[in-house]
């Protein structure tokens, strides 16, 4: 997919006020740690994630979603007027239904006829979210729309320490099924995507592809559907080794296929964003794609991997901290269990 007309014009992102280490996290799992004989410690070593952020227990998906999408639309002079689409594009939501949209565009006040509904493909649904905005764009449906999502991690990493502790008999190699929930952090995201005629930025998007090599889709899965109301007890077993394993191998596949399509060089990218796993996946990676890791950005090690969030509000934190400059090549690689695998290319001009 290339694009010529649109633009990444802003981001707004919402973060927990409540901070939880993975030390803290190891002492409620103390009655399996003592059983089993566990170093503590072992949680950051593995994962490199020293901590992670929670909202208020109860609080709703759209809450944050509305508060990130205003921090998009306030960082720009654009009328809200012009968004023709609104997707809400997290894993977490408020209700079945209606879309967690519905309240999000209510609370915005955007136009009646503008698009909304809600994207979920775990942790790539805001990049799937911005293909769709972008082509809309493209096609000259819409001049600007709004991507958004809040995830939340405290129901899952507290119901995971919950289970750990009162199922004596787990075994070290039944545990390590656990280890991906217990890094899941909290966050919201907005991004805003223009047509160029209206960017004040210019921050072009120029192409995007995808891969969905969907035989590995039971490496990692949650529960029975659910949204975040009352009562939610999520539970998630992940293969963590065989995924991030198979999900790197997607990505080097994608990678060409990227390139191909961009007509970049390896060299040509300049910086990088990535979906936020962990240390070990972070090397592993780079040097797969055998690329230079000191043109990548991270937020794993303070905010765990917040999922769908994960890349957005790394690509927003690492705009403010002058990670990118003008003229910079930029490449966004999402992978996903599934596994799905999305790269955007990003022609980046603000200064």
């Amino acid at each position: 997919m290339l694009y010529s007309n649109v633009c990444i014009e802003s981001f707004g992102y919402t973060l927990p006020a409540e901070v939880v280490s993975s030390s803290e996290i190891e002492s409620r799992l103390a009655p399996v740690y003592q059983r089993l004989r566990l170093p503590e410690g072992r949680l950051e070593a593995m994962t490199g994630i020293a901590e992670r952020r929670f909202w208020t227990a109860g609080t709703l998906p759209s809450e944050n979603s509305i508060l990130s999408s205003q921090k998009a639309l306030a960082a720009t002079e654009m009328d809200r007027g012009q968004v023709g689409a609104l997707i809400h594009a997290s894993v977490c939501r408020d209700h079945l239904e209606p879309a967690t949209a519905s309240r999000v565009h209510h609370q915005l006040g955007l136009r009646r006829n503008c698009l909304i509904y809600d994207v979920s493909n775990a942790c790539l649904g805001l990049l799937n979210g911005i293909i769709q905005v972008a082509n809309m764009i493209e096609l000259r449906q819409i001049r600007a729309g709004l991507v958004v999502g809040s995830e939340g991690g405290r129901e899952l990493v507290e119901n995971t320490i919950a289970r750990l502790n009162h199922d004596t008999s787990l075994t070290r190699s039944q545990i390590k099924l656990s280890i991906a929930s217990l890094t899941i952090g909290s966050a919201s995201c907005a991004v805003l995507l223009t047509d160029r005629k209206l960017s004040q930025t210019g921050n072009r998007l120029a192409a995007a592809v995808a891969d969905a090599n969907t035989q590995h889709h039971r490496l990692c899965h949650s529960g029975q559907d659910s949204a975040v109301g009352e009562g939610m007890m999520p539970w998630m077993q992940t293969d963590s080794e065989k995924l991030m394993q198979e999900g790197i191998a997607t990505g080097v596949e994608t990678l060409q296929h990227f390139l191909a399509t961009t007509e970049w060089r390896p060299e040509d990218i300049d910086k990088t964003f990535c979906h936020q796993v962990g240390v070990a996946h972070h090397k592993l990676m780079f040097d797969a794609l055998n690329l230079d890791p000191r043109i990548d950005f991270t937020t794993f090690p303070w905010l765990g991997n917040t999922g769908s969030v994960a890349l957005p509000i790394t690509m927003a934190i690492g705009q403010e901290q002058g990670h990118l400059e003008k003229g910079n090549r930029v490449g966004l690689f999402g992978i996903g269990s599934g596994i799905n695998c999305v790269m955007l290319a990003v022609d980046w001009q603000s200064g």
